[in-house]
């Protein structure tokens, strides 16, 4: 219980820091891919909306006609 509490209290080594921050730098990263994952999901998706209403408005235009 004693080792225990101080291997909870005890400075991390520089290793372990650096390990650490590099595990959070490849979480960081993984996050920041699915992010633009999702952004050209968006683009893409009102990229085909832009160009469907597009269609629609020249359908109902040669309606009016």
């Amino acid at each position: 219980m004693i080792e225990m509490t101080k291997r909870l209290l005890a400075k991390p080594t520089p290793l372990e820091m650096v390990v650490k921050e590099l595990v959070e730098a490849q979480r960081s990263k993984l996050e920041a891919e699915s992010a633009l994952d999702y952004a050209y999901s968006m683009v893409e998706y009102n990229t085909q909306r832009i160009e469907r209403l597009k269609r629609r408005v020249t359908e109902l235009q040669g309606e009016q006609a």
